[in-house]
């Protein structure tokens, strides 16, 4: 949830995602449906590998957790919203970046 040099087309899309998801919980809340977005920041995934890696190294020292996601961590956070557990949810944005974007 943060931009980024050469990336303004990806920075875009994410805060139209979060966009779209507010006023759709707003739209839908009375049907009780609840809808939230996810926003991961570095997970170690294939889209990494091609990342030079002293490009990777910066990003990690930039994390205040000092390391990259898992697609687990995300996963798990997808499944608690997908849940009861969270039917007092709606219209947030859960982001999941090892607090890169509160630095």
């Amino acid at each position: 949830v943060m931009g980024m040099a050469r990336q303004t087309n990806y920075a875009a899309s994410k805060s139209g995602i979060i966009g779209f998801s507010k006023s759709l919980a707003k739209e839908v809340a009375a049907y009780n449906i609840r809808v939230n977005a996810v926003a991961p920041g570095f997970i170690e995934t294939d889209i990494l590998k091609d990342l030079k890696e002293d490009y990777m190294e910066q990003m990690i020292r930039k994390i205040p957790l000092g390391r990259l996601g898992e697609s687990v961590e995300v996963a798990k956070v997808v499944k608690f919203l997908a849940s009861n557990d969270s039917k007092y949810i709606t219209g947030q944005t859960i982001i999941i970046d090892g607090g890169l974007s509160s630095a």
